[in-house]
């Protein structure tokens, strides 16, 4: 089993969690990324594999897969065990609500916020645009963590650690490691955050990415433990 991972790319993140949580064994090959490019030179095995020519790709034999969500959910047919995904058909729907709540719904205002990473823009015009559409971004997010605390169940979003769980720590991560409003009003969602940071599979993670923002990113001051903006 290989893996085209990129070392600031959420949804490859994504993958590296549920293959921990497995137990798989797998080759990783990290693809050129910078904050100027981005994902450039595009790697032929993911233009090969992917039509949009992103990470992350999962080859397994014979077998090549892009999409974080079509990957998790074939991980979890192809090696059931443990299991990612509860096992009742509503269960599971809601737990698939949930992953593309995070992948998409927190996505659109998160993605707001990227640009604090990036080259900081010459034009000061420009400049507090960014900076005002960002200040929108952390209300909208902040009103999504109140939802998102409200759908927990038990120690996890599922019950057990699921695709969802793995999605919404992502989310969260990105959105505090980008400056994204603090967890301390919604302690339950907090907790939940530290559990799940907690984990083996998604410490390793936050590390890494830790690290790739120390040598990739222009510094934001920020705290993936879930404390936001320092």
């Amino acid at each position: 089993m290989k893996l085209y991972s990129g070392p600031l790319s959420l949804f490859s993140r994504k993958v590296e969690i549920a293959l921990a949580e497995k137990g798989l064994s797998y080759e990783r090959e990290m693809v050129a990324f910078s904050q100027t490019e981005g994902y450039a030179p595009k790697h032929p095995a993911v233009i090969a594999a992917n039509p949009k020519g992103q990470v992350p790709v999962l080859v397994d034999g014979d077998l090549a897969l892009f999409d974080s969500t079509v990957i998790l959910e074939y991980l979890d047919e192809a090696y059931p065990e443990p299991p990612l995904m509860p096992r009742e058909a509503k269960a599971r729907a809601r737990c698939r609500l949930l992953e593309l709540t995070a992948d998409e719904i927190l996505l659109k205002p998160l993605s707001r916020l990227m640009y604090r990473t990036e080259p900081e823009s010459p034009d000061p015009i420009r400049r507090r645009q960014l900076d005002d559409e960002a200040a929108r971004a952390e209300q909208e997010l902040a009103g999504m963590y109140r939802l998102v605390e409200q759908k927990l169940e038990g120690p996890y979003l599922c019950g057990g650690f699921s695709i969802a769980d793995v999605a919404m720590v992502m989310s969260v991560m990105y959105s505090l490691r980008l400056g994204g409003p603090r967890l301390d009003a919604v302690p339950e969602l907090q907790a939940w955050y530290e559990r799940a940071i907690g984990r083996p599979s998604v410490a390793a993670v936050v590390t890494e990415v830790t690290e790739a923002d120390r040598l990739l990113s222009r510094p934001v001051g920020q705290d993936s433990s879930g404390g936001g903006r320092s």
